[in-house]
Parts: structure tokens; sequence; C-alpha cells
């Protein structure tokens, strides 16, 4: 291995060592920046990466004007990847077909003729099929780009020459947007309105020294293709402006449309930024099929070439604005937009930039472009007016010149001789037509010279005054402003800003339409709920081999606590429970129950209720039902079991004392103020075993004494307790004559 010192120059043909840190890092760097400033940041003038400039420039070249014909996108696509880009064809005609997206887009840059997409994500049809042209406010994006208004670079092999960056007119790095992921870093634009932009731009050539806050009173949020309505604060946009980085709200437009006999619905006209309409309806579809809304009764899509989304209530007398604010919280009626301000300033650095910054970038382009084109357009007048010069010599002495051209072998170099002429000058008379020699044709010669001496001292002028620049940009951001701003097609504000309105959270108990069910679970774990309230008795159908062993009354309102054998507690929405035709479905399905674990105990939820939980291995606690609410799928874990052991009991809380039996028929009855109450753990002894473990437990008074069933189905009742009555975590003593041979106290 060589060392980390640098190497001479070596022949290609032989191989070279190097550490492998040092040949990784080079590559990975070359590879990073390469990414960065060739694919996936925008130049901060321009606002175009590489790719979407180079789709402009071929189409500049091939003739596209808006106002001739259309060619083919395979066309385009090809002399792009040909001569400048040299990428896959695909991704230059995916970024091709996105200028072209009026629905992501402000203000398209190509003119689309063919299936370019839409807006419910399906994509555009093959290029072969479809064929662009240049948009009007694209080619205003290359206005002055023959005139030496920027600088030129060789192509990928030299052949032709491509600009480093476009004039631009316009803002379009703000007024289009743009987004891409580099290595290490990102960025992601929203769109803005032009107009909004160009008076934002004119402010700041006033005052240079501008503050971020008052750029926003001219541009007060994005304005996005698609409309929708900006709910987010003020100095939340003021903030994210100001630093570059945030996130905005962006909801959808909607409107209630009355039906008649008190019906309504409501409809969207508008979706937020960049969401597929086919997904959005989707997503709510599943909201109603898995009734996560119960007040939302249907949606269906009646969109034609306009955005039309019908939202239907479950029932009339649901609140509008409740309705769509539970909307706007759980789909993509309403999302977050991300701003990340990250481009390449001078399409060098990458910079995370301020609305400031980055319109600071733009005018000071544009007054390097006004600076080129008056030097390149005073170079062409100097030109010209040598010319003149010359012809105007040639005016006053033609006799002369036609008599040298006549006779002479080497007229050029006499007329130059004589007449003072430069070769400029001696050659351009050479040229000259006869048709030109008329007396007409002088009168126009001086007084072109005179224009031009003119337009040469105006641009004289302009060159030495920095002010008559800035006043001169600043003209050309009227006109700007006046052929795209808000009185032009399409130019006005989309998306309005405004605030969420406030409305209250309304509890989900409170959307459910209250009914009463019968709940029914089997011994396999398969759960139904019945409409009404059936007798408990009723004779039910199950699948072979199955029983049934829950059933209880309920309503749709209320909450279903499940107790695993892994101490687990999970919780059921009554409402969310699949209906009593069939046999139901698996309760594994809708939580997270491990294969191994069982069904300890079913019961509907009270929060005033407290719980004694045990384990096999006699080791419990109590604990309020308030603080065993699971609110995800896995349920929540309060019962802490070991391997091997399981967790065994779950009953309610009603009573001063204890009851405790174990496999071994050993009862124990102690005070329950001798246990804790905890939200979790693994618990205090309840009775100790020799061998086996605990069966069963319950709480009762002690007045009322202990009950169970006896063999013969009958209720014995037992007063006389001081032979079990002992201490907590004692062995007890052996059950009561009659006591049930499944070691179980009745229910």
């Amino acid at each position: 291995m060589a060392n980390d010192s640098d190497t001479p120059d070596m022949d290609p043909g032989l191989e070279v060592s190097e550490p492998l840190r040092r040949a990784l890092g080079e590559r990975y760097l070359t590879y990073a920046l390469s990414t960065i400033m060739n694919r996936a940041l925008p130049d901060a003038r321009d606002g175009l990466k590489p790719v979407h400039r180079r789709i402009l420039f071929v189409m500049r070249r091939l003739g596209l004007d808006p106002s001739g014909a259309f060619r083919k996108c395979a066309k385009i696509t090809g002399d792009t990847m040909g001569d400048f880009h040299p990428h896959g064809d695909q991704a230059i005609y995916d970024a091709l077909a996105r200028l072209a997206q009026d629905f992501n887009m402000r203000y398209p840059l190509v003119d689309g003729q063919g299936n370019f997409g839409n807006i419910d994500g399906d994509g555009p049809a093959a290029a072969r099929y479809t064929e662009a042209r240049m948009t009007a406010i694209s080619q205003a994006m290359m206005e002055g780009l023959a005139e030496n208004a920027v600088d030129f670079r060789p192509n990928y092999d030299g052949r032709h020459e491509e600009p480093e960056v476009l004039p631009a007119t316009f803002p379009n790095l703000l007024a289009n947007g743009s987004s891409g992921i580099a290595v290490g870093m990102a960025t992601n634009i929203p769109p803005h309105n032009l107009g909004e932009l160009c008076d934002a731009a004119l402010h700041l050539i006033k005052a240079p020294n501008a503050r971020d806050e008052t750029l926003l009173e001219y541009v007060p949020g994005p304005d996005f293709p698609t409309g929708g309505v900006l709910v987010e604060p003020r100095e939340n946009i003021a903030q994210a402006y100001r630093t570059g980085r945030g996130a905005m709200r962006v909801r959808a437009r909607w409107e209630v449309e009355e039906l008649g006999r008190g019906q309504w619905q409501t409809v969207v006209t508008e979706i937020p930024y960049q969401v597929q309409k086919s997904k959005l309806i989707e997503k709510i579809a599943e909201l109603i099929q898995l009734k996560k809304i119960p007040i939302l009764g249907d949606v269906r899509d009646e969109s034609a070439e306009d955005i039309r989304l019908i939202i239907e209530p479950k029932s009339r007398s649901v609140d509008p604005q409740v309705l769509m604010e539970t909307l706007f919280r759980s789909s993509d009626l309403e999302t977050r937009f991300s701003l990340n301000m990250n481009v390449l300033i001078d399409g060098r650095v990458p910079k995370v930039c301020s609305l400031k910054e980055v319109l600071r970038a733009f005018i000071d382009h544009r007054r390097d472009v006004l600076i080129r084109r008056s030097q390149h357009r005073l170079a062409k007048i100097d030109h010209r007016l040598e010319v003149l010069e010359g012809y105007i010599i040639a005016f006053l002495n033609l006799d002369r010149v036609i008599e040298i051209i006549r006779t002479e072998d080497e007229p050029k170099d006499i007329m130059m001789a004589e007449f003072e002429l430069s070769d400029v000058q001696a050659e351009a008379i050479l040229n000259m037509r006869l048709r030109s020699l008329r007396k007409l044709e002088e009168i126009e010669l001086k007084r072109e010279h005179e224009e031009l001496l003119i337009e040469r001292a105006g641009l004289e002028d302009l060159l030495e005054s920095e002010d008559l620049q800035w006043k001169t940009i600043s003209e050309q951001l009227r006109e700007v402003r006046k052929k795209f701003g808000k009185d032009s097609e399409g130019g006005a504000r989309r998306t309005d800003v405004s605030e969420a309105p406030e409305v209250e959270d309304v509890p989900l108990e409170a959307m459910i339409e209250r009914e009463p069910i019968t709940v029914v679970c089997s011994e396999m774990g398969w759960i139904r709920a019945m409409k009404g309230h059936i007798a408990l008795d009723s004779d039910l159908k199950f699948k072979d081999g199955d029983a049934g062993r829950f059933m209880f009354h309920a309503e749709t309102t209320d909450k279903l606590l499940m107790f695993g054998s892994n101490g687990r507690f999970y919780t059921l929405a009554c409402n969310l429970l699949p209906g009593g035709r069939g046999m139901g479905e698996p309760v594994r399905l809708m939580v997270d129950l491990p294969n191994e674990a069982q069904i300890v105990d079913l019961f509907l939820h009270s929060v005033e209720r407290r719980l004694l939980v045990a384990s096999s291995a006699g080791d419990g606690f109590i604990v309020p039902e308030a603080d065993i609410i699971a609110q995800t799928r896995t349920g929540k874990q309060v019962l802490n079991v070991r391997e091997g052991v399981r967790a065994q009991v779950c009953t309610p809380v009603s009573g001063d004392h204890v009851a405790c039996v174990g496999e071994n028929r050993k009862v124990l009855i102690f005070p329950i103020t001798e246990l804790p109450e905890m939200g979790r753990g693994k618990g205090v002894r309840l009775q100790k075993y020799v061998d086996g473990g605990l069966s069963d437990a319950r709480t009762f008074m002690l007045s009322d004494g202990l009950q169970w069933k006896d063999s013969g189905g009958r209720t014995r009742t037992e007063t006389d307790l001081a032979e079990w009555a002992g201490k907590r975590a004692m062995a007890g003593r052996m059950a009561p004559r009659g006591f049930p041979r499944d070691n179980r106290f009745t229910d």
C-alpha cells in the first residue's frame, strides 16, 4: 500500500495502490458534489436544475415557439439526451412532462399536447404519443440568450455549448418552486404568485435593507397551483421565510351544498398541493370502512375537468364544520408542506436561504444580465457605427469609389489609404449592393447613424449609473408583472391565506350513534356484535369445535377491555366490532394478542372501577381501570409475568376482603387493605404454595359471607370464615366441604 502522500503522475495503464479510506472518500465526495450541483439542487438565479434548463434550451434550438407548431416529445427528449444531458431518456421525459403539468407547476414552462398525466396520479403517455412546445413564460426565461446575457460552457462531449444559467426575466425559483434530494441535503420550495414576487422584488430594489417581515406584506405565503387554503399562523410563515426552513399547513377548499328537507353534503373543490385525488378518496373510504369517523357516511368522486368530491354525513344532525375538521385531522385533506429553501448561490455554493436572500440573488442576476446585454449591444452599435461611417464616406465620394472599384486590381487597399478607412469599412463598401447607391439610402444611413449615437449614449449612461440600472430592472419587472401578473389569465392568487376556524374538539364517543348491541365472543376468540339486546341464553351458532364463552349487553359507545394471559390489557371499541351476521372475526386481527397467549377475561370498561389482577404464581395487586386503557393495538402491559407464569385472575374489586384458592384446594382470606394499588408490576404474594399455583381469587364483603356453587348447582354461602382467615401470603386451609372441584368461586 502506498502512503497518504501525493503520488506522481503515472502511466494510465499501470495499477496504482492507495488506501481504501482515501479512495472511497475522494470518489464519494466527487459523487456527492456532482449530485448536489448537477442534479438535485436548483440555481437561485433561474430556479432550474440542469435537466430542466437543457430541455428548454433544446426546445429553443428546435424553434418550438409558443405560436409555432408542436413537436414530438420523443424528439425533444432524444436531442436533450444526445447533445446535453447524457442520462436516461425516461428521466428526461419525466422532467419534461412535469414542466407541462398545471397541477404541479404554478406557471407551466412547457405547453403540452396529449396525455401528460393528471391529478389522480396517472402518469403521462409515452413520449412518442405526446407533443410539446414552449410557453410564453418559458420564452421570457430565455430573453437575451443570444445577446451574451449569460456564460456558456461546452457540453459533455465538447461538440456544442450550453448556457450555465438562463437570463430569467422573473423569479422562477419561487414562482414554480422546486424539490430534490441530494447527498446529505435536500430542497423543497413551494410555488408562489408571480405578481406578488415582482412586488416584493421591486420593494427590495427600493429598500435593499428591507426586513423579512416587510416582504411578507407582499408575499403572504405560497400560491399552490391546486389552490386550497393556507391555515398556518402568520408568525410561523414569517419564521419559515426568515430562516428558510419551516412547515405550512394547507387544507382543501370546501363548501356546504343544501339538498333540501334538511339534507346536506359537503363539496370539496380544491385539494392540497401534491395530493393524488385517487389515493385521497381511497383513504377516506378506508376511514368509512373501519368506522374511524362514525359521523362520516359516504364519499364519491364527481370530478370532471374541475375537482368535485362529495362527502356525505352519517346523519343530517352532524355539524358540517365538525365533520370537516375531523377529516382534516384524519386524511390528506390537510397536509403540511415542509419548506426547505436550500439552493445553489451563483450555481456553486449550496445554502439555505431566506426569502429575502433568494429575491436578492434573482435581482442581482438580473443586473448582471442587464449589464452584459448592454455591453453586447454597445459592441454591436460600435460595429454598426463603424460601417455606417464608411458608407457615408463612400456616398460623399461616390464617383471616386466607383472609379477605384472599376479600374484598380486591389481596390480595398487603395480605398483604405485614400479615404482613411478601416478594414471593416472597406469590406462593407465592397459588399454594398448597387440598389443601396440611391440618394434615399444616404438619408437613411445618416438617420440610422444619429439614432445609434443616441442609443449608444443611453447605454453608456446606463453602464455608468447603478441607479439607472436598478430603474431599468424595475421597469422590466413591471412589464413582467403586467404580462403574467394577477390581471393575466391564470395569474390571480389561487391559495387563500387564513386561519383555521376554532372548533371545539369533539370526543370520538360523541360522534358515535348510540345503539344497543350484544357482544358475543367464543372460546376460540371469534367476536361479533349482535344488534339490540338479545337474551343472554339465546342459542347462537359457532364454528365447528367452538362454543360461546363471553356474552353480555353493551352499547356502541362503550369500550371493551380484554385481559390476556401475557398480562396485557387490550382495548376494543364497540362501534368497530364486526356485525352479527356470520361468525364474526378473530379478535387477534384487531389487537396484537400473541398466539401463545389466551384470553383471560373480556368485559365492559368502567372508569370508576378497580380491578384485582393476579398471576398463576400467586402474585397480584389492585389497578384502577382508568389506568389500563390502551391507545394502540399492541395493548398495555399491566401485570408482569415471567416465563412459565401466566395471568390468571382479573376481577372487579367490590368488598373488604380477598379470597384465594390454590390448585391444592387451600383457601386463604385476608383484608383487601393488604394489597397495594399499582399501575404496573409483578405485585405482591397473595397465597403461598408448595406445589401448583393460584387457581382463583375474588373480593367480597366479609359480613355477607363467601359464596360458591356445589356439584348440584346450588349456591352455598359460608359466613363463618374464621378458619380460613389469615394474613396475606399464608398457605391457607383446605376448602370447605362442597367446594367446587374446579376450584372456582361463584361469578
